[in-house]
């Protein structure tokens, strides 16, 4: 077991009844129209009576969006804490916050947040430490719905390129502005996505975008990225493609190293697995130079010395490792040792002249620094148990940053001098929460098929273990994706309500390397409903909760995992929060760039024996009429084009024509919103605070306790 903090508390008990909310009834939801539909695979009829749905520009969808958040709303409003939990949550989030600082030509650039304000404004100093303003994201849009995507500064930091999200899409506009007086210089580069921006010089830069596709923009299909280099001075028409012409790929990247001698370009057609490719930039008309050419490995060079390259790969590690190798014979037979695999899972970075091996050890973190002849300088000492992140920079960096966080201690950053080894608080977040309240433990339980599983446990201090604690399981389980100790306001809040937040690390992520990621992917992707039951089951043997106060909450791959767990399962929970969600696995990859999961996932269209396995559990599709589901608020985004809103539509809409009995199956759908990023912090705290007054409500919670300083 790993403890991260075990303190004393005073405990405050919910005023509750298990039973359903009494002033509920069967809810009338507006009418979802059916059409005769199917689609055949491999001599099966599948059907799609909801398809009308997926047409995100029809007037049709539009007025049922309208009419679902009409029921929706109305009914968290009747729910009498929800004030308070929001009146308490925004006290809470108003403190300011600041990043870690970083230099670009002669200025010093940070971000800021007063508190509320919906999105953090770029400052910089000069020399003489005279702040002022430098971007506004909040000046983006009326609403707050338009954000800062990204941006990169030229090699003198004499210019900029950032990148804007509208309505939270992944399609971004790049704007081109002299970094010095602050006007903008070029026109608006469009029809960006997936990408960041990289300077060749000052002179231009590479990203990379899709051709835009017919029809909806927010749906329709995209799988082949391109990689375009814009030199100022020209039309974006004029743009020249570095790659993704004649080798079609769905996501492309490229990226210039910081002595801007070399453009590293990734190609990949699926989340995992990624050809490697390099070109000598200091030689007009040099060829592009093949590194790895299939997509059996995850790689990618991070740092160069002259013409010796380091790379990180999983090519035969699968906890990763760093090599080198010569730009002028960089094939990997002619690979180097540099950083060898350990048991632990490695995510590098570099600055100062030193590279930082972060090591996930059971999903917290253990840096070490090593110099660039491979020799361990020290093992960092970090503040405490839990994740830290950063330790990069450039090379002539005296001072590097870092964050370090876990589930009861807010986020802080930290100076580090390389030199002396030696930490020092930059940044201490002033919270009124006091973690040394909490206590937040690690725990292994056993999963269907015998394998352990870790899971922290985050709770006030005193709990009584009686089965009657309003429980929250977060999970996700896919893509590699790790999940690491976090602080969240919206977590202290429902812990601070007597809640207990518990976070398991399911097969399918990344905290034990490529074979736990492949252990949840394709026809083994049972492994990771499973190993979230299991995690639900042992909350409850253990006492921490019951079913009558065990909530299920994920999103993205998330969603996934919580409409798979709750129809499999409906008994489990009391409550279902599945959020911009994947829930329907037939036709996932026929959207945006859906087909890019296909490591994960599989298709339907592969095999007999894929389409089978993946209707087995796809979430849309194992609705079945007459089961009492538990109480169910879908959460998504209108604008949401990488995972599209009609997932969720088609899921309510199952749900809604299927439950029995009175609880509730409501969707939740933001207006002007995506996937999530870059979303307003007025959005986020009232999407937070609906979830958890729906999750209490639903609990039989009548009355919230008084909070105790």
């Amino acid at each position: 077991m790993r403890n991260i903090v075990i303190t004393t508390a005073v405990i405050c008990s919910l005023t509750m009844n298990a039973q359903a909310p009494k002033n509920v009834g069967k809810i009338k939801y507006p009418e979802t129209k059916k059409i005769e539909h199917t689609d055949t695979y491999f001599g099966t009829k599948i059907n799609d009576p909801y398809r009308l749905l997926e047409d995100d520009r029809s007037a049709e969808t539009g007025a049922w969006v309208k009419a679902q958040n009409e029921v929706t709303y109305g009914y968290l409003k009747q729910i009498p804490f929800r004030d308070a939990i929001k009146a308490r949550m925004e006290k809470l989030w108003n403190y300011e916050k600041i990043s870690a600082p970083f230099k670009e030509g002669n200025y010093t650039y940070y971000y800021k947040n007063n508190g509320l304000q919906n999105q953090s404004v770029l400052y910089r100093k000069d020399a003489s430490g005279k702040e002022e303003i430098f971007l506004d994201p909040n000046t983006f849009s009326k609403d707050g719905t338009t954000s800062l995507g990204g941006l990169d500064f030229s090699k003198d930091g004499s210019k900029v390129a950032y990148a804007i999200s509208e309505g939270g899409s992944d399609w971004r506009k790049v704007i081109i502005m002299d970094a010095v007086t602050k006007k903008v210089i070029e026109d608006t580069i469009v029809d960006v996505k997936f990408s960041g921006v990289s300077w060749k010089g000052n002179e231009g830069f590479y990203y990379s975008s899709y051709d835009k596709p017919k029809g909806s923009e927010l749906s329709a299909k995209t799988d082949q990225h391109k990689l375009y280099y814009h030199k100022l001075g020209t039309a974006q028409k004029d743009d020249k493609v570095i790659f993704g012409v004649d080798q079609k790929r769905r996501y492309v990247g490229g990226s210039v190293t910081e002595d801007d001698n070399y453009l590293v370009i990734t190609a990949a057609n699926s989340t995992y697995g990624n050809e490697l490719y390099i070109k000598d930039l200091t030689k007009e008309n040099s060829p592009i130079v093949t590194i790895l050419d299939h997509f059996n490995t995850s790689s990618y060079i991070i740092e160069n010395e002259g013409k010796k390259l380091f790379i990180v790969t999983d090519f035969n590690a699968p906890n990763k490792k760093i090599v080198t190798t010569d730009f002028s014979n960089p094939k990997p037979e002619n690979w180097q040792p540099f950083i060898p695999e350990t048991e632990n899972v490695l995510s590098p970075s570099t600055g100062s002249g030193y590279f930082f091996a972060n090591y996930m050890k059971d999903a917290v973190s253990v840096v070490k620094q090593y110099d660039y002849s491979g020799k361990l300088v020290r093992e960092i000492t970090l503040p405490g148990v839990g994740t830290a992140g950063g330790f990069g920079g450039k090379k002539d960096e005296k001072t590097l940053y870092y964050s370090f966080t876990n589930y009861i201690t807010p986020g802080t950053i930290y100076s580090f001098e390389p030199k002396a080894g030696s930490s020092a608080v930059y940044e201490k977040p002033k919270v009124d929460f006091n973690g040394e309240n909490y206590v937040s433990k690690q725990v292994f339980y056993t999963s269907k098929d015998g394998t352990k599983i870790p899971m922290i446990i985050t709770h006030k201090k005193g709990l009584k273990l009686d089965g009657k604690n309003p429980t929250m399981l977060y999970g996700y389980g896919g893509f590699n994706v790790s999940l690491t100790p976090a602080f969240s306001i919206a977590n202290a809040i429902w812990m601070e309500n007597g809640g207990i937040y518990a976070v398991p690390n399911l097969r399918g992520g990344g905290e034990y390397g490529k074979k736990w990621h492949d252990a949840g992917t394709k026809m083994q992707k049972q492994n990771v409903f499973d190993d979230f039951i299991a995690a639900a089951e042992y909350l409850i043997k253990e006492k921490y909760t019951s079913s009558d106060y065990l909530a299920v909450k994920g999103g993205s791959n998330g969603g996934l995992l919580v409409g798979a767990t709750m129809t499999q399962r409906p008994d489990l929970m009391k409550v279902a929060l599945p959020a911009v969600g994947v829930l329907d696995m037939l036709r996932y990859h026929t959207f945006t760039a859906g087909a890019g999961w296909a490591y994960d996932y599989g298709t339907s269209e592969e095999s007999e024996a894929m389409f089978n396995y993946i209707k087995g559990y796809s979430p849309v599709h194992n609705v079945k009429k007459g089961t009492q589901y538990p109480a169910t608020m879908v959460t998504t985004g209108d604008h949401d084009d990488r995972v599209v809103p009609a997932h969720s539509f088609k899921f309510a809409a199952e749900l809604q024509d299927k439950q029995f009995g009175n609880n509730p199956t409501l969707i939740r759908i933001d207006i002007n919103a995506g996937h999530g990023a870059g979303k307003s912090v007025a959005a986020t705290i009232q999407e937070n605070v609906d979830m958890q007054a729906f999750t209490l409500f639903n609990m039989g919670i009548t009355k919230l306790p008084e909070v105790k300083k």
